[in-house]
């Protein structure tokens, strides 16, 4: 299934987007794909009402996309998760996950404006898998546990001011990662059912019309399932938690591409999980 969030900012409502095309209202399910939703089955229940034939169609096209995931309580990122990424800056790759946090008041539309942050100077791109907890994961004995434990994927663009991420970081990376807007999500979430094998997806990134990533999760340092396991390690995800699984190689900080300015445009997509547009505009 494609779970989407379609309406203005703060007036979102649920749709199942359905492979013939058609938009089905979910409204009588559930208000949104938040915690609650996915810790009391709410996909189950999607899934059973679809079968049944008892969502109605609406007209949902001159509607504005908004992020497929109600805001998460935590947003759990993974960096230099890709070995060419690794390499481009200039790090060796990690012998373990390196894990850090973005607000999750960052995450919006998939097409909603980002907005250049006071002072930017180094504003940049990352598309990435974006894993969805389903369930309490707690000290899982294995990787081959894990992935019971995922819900949905979606296509994410962990927005980075590097500048702020490095220069003035005071020696953690959250300055650069949490400013307003810097985590688009969708255009929808696709249930794990819907996704056999996350880890040979294609994934790539558009600059104003350029490519500047086209990459595949084959790439990927540490997979799905050993994130999972590794981070129940140390942490507790809880239903509808957020994970940046990574980005590849081709980002402005390689310092083979400009950053991002204003009116600058990002597409990317991920086979698969749709397609996502931003422009820059001034915060």
């Amino acid at each position: 299934m494609r779970l989407m969030r379609v309406g203005p900012p703060g007036r979102e409502r649920p749709v199942i987007f359905t492979e013939s095309g058609r938009f089905l209202d979910l409204g009588g399910i559930t208000d949104g794909f938040d915690p609650a939703f996915f810790a009391g089955d709410g996909i189950a229940r999607c899934s059973a009402a679809l079968e049944a034939g008892e969502l109605p169609e609406i007209d949902v096209s001159d509607e504005r996309v908004g992020s497929p995931l109600s805001r998460p309580s935590v947003v759990v990122c993974i960096g230099m998760n890709y070995a060419a990424h690794a390499a481009e800056s200039g790090a060796s790759p990690p012998e373990h996950p390196v894990v850090f946090y973005k607000a999750p008041n960052t995450v919006v539309g998939p097409d909603d404006d980002v907005h250049l942050p006071r002072g930017s100077e180094k504003l940049d791109w990352e598309v990435e898998l974006a894993v969805v907890v389903g369930k309490r994961a707690r000290y899982l004995s294995s990787p081959d546990d894990a992935m019971s434990y995922v819900a949905a994927y979606a296509v994410s663009n962990d927005v980075s001011e590097r500048a702020f991420q490095f220069e003035l970081s005071g020696g953690q990376w959250s300055k650069g990662k949490s400013c307003e807007t810097f985590n688009p999500l969708g255009p929808w979430l696709v249930t794990a059912d819907d996704v056999p094998d996350p880890g040979v997806l294609r994934l790539r990134t558009w600059v104003n019309g350029e490519v500047r990533q086209d990459s595949s999760t084959a790439d990927l340092i540490f997979s799905v399932p050993t994130l999972i396991y590794h981070l129940s390690q140390f942490t507790v995800l809880e239903p509808g938690d957020l994970i940046n699984t990574g980005t590849p190689q081709g980002v402005a900080l390689s310092g083979r591409f400009p950053y991002l300015g204003l009116g600058d445009l990002v597409e990317m997509e991920i086979e698969g999980l749709g397609r996502q547009r931003q422009r820059v505009t001034a915060g």
